[in-house]
């Protein structure tokens, strides 16, 4: 019988109580409801993003903030 796998306690303690998914171009600017174009635009002109393997994703509370400090 195999021994369940546990986390080192450090890294546990590290890890966010909540993690959530990363969202796509195409769910930026579906909630922004503007192009893909605008969403790689606003990327380069200051909205937060993450690049993995050359892809950006957005993490939602930062997205929800940008907007708050972006509203009129």
């Amino acid at each position: 019988m195999r021994k369940k796998a546990t986390l080192p306690q450090p890294f546990e303690q590290a890890r966010s109580p909540e993690v959530k998914k990363l969202l796509k171009v195409t769910d930026v600017a579906e909630i922004l409801g503007v192009s893909k174009v605008k969403v790689y635009d606003l990327l380069k002109n200051g909205l937060p993003s993450v690049k993995i393997d050359g892809a950006r994703r957005v993490q939602p509370e930062k997205l929800q903030a940008w907007i708050e400090r972006h509203s009129a």
